[in-house]
């Protein structure tokens, strides 16, 4: 009897693993850049330009040029134009003390090959999240806040990869 389970569970989980298989499901791969080398113009202490460092030195495929003086070295320059991080009321209670803020951050670049031809145009891109606020768990609401600001820089940095990876075209 027990045999007999056995193979009535492999007959039914079998066409799943079929229908699974068959589906083109796919782990995320590294990014495939068509250059092999850039330049960061980022401001030194930002620290979207440190996490864009990171993870394109983590792809393993670029190489970064640092030195400023070197710049006529790299396929491509990415200018980080403006950073800005941004914190707007989006609620008050009855007395008027605030109960939900809008956290932002925008971000503007652009990047251009050696030549000087603009690959990618100046580009502004947005990330907000909500978030409630209490006085009286201030201190964990700040640590929320800073959280949210990181994922937020990680999502903006993941899109950026994806803008750099889909240039085909130095």
């Amino acid at each position: 009897m027990p045999a007999l389970l056995r193979r009535r569970a492999l007959l039914r989980t079998a066409p799943l693993a079929l229908l699974l298989a068959g589906c083109g499901f796919e782990l995320r791969k590294p990014p495939s850049f068509a250059f092999q080398s850039i330049y960061l113009a980022v401001p030194p202490m930002s620290q979207l330009g440190l996490e864009l460092q990171r993870a394109l030195a983590a792809s393993g495929s670029v190489s970064l040029v640092t030195d400023q003086r070197q710049v006529e070295r790299a396929d491509l320059v990415f200018e980080l134009l403006q950073e800005l991080r941004e914190k707007v009321v989006l609620g008050r209670t009855s007395t008027g003390a605030v109960r939900e803020y809008q956290l932002r951050v925008r971000l503007r670049f652009k990047v251009r090959n050696r030549q000087g031809i603009e690959r990618i145009p100046d580009t502004e891109m947005v990330q907000q999240r909500d978030i409630s606020y209490s006085e009286s768990s201030a201190l964990a609401k700040e640590a929320e806040e800073d959280l949210l600001y990181r994922n937020m820089q990680s999502d903006l940095v993941r899109q950026i990869l994806r803008r750099l990876a889909a240039l085909r075209e130095i």
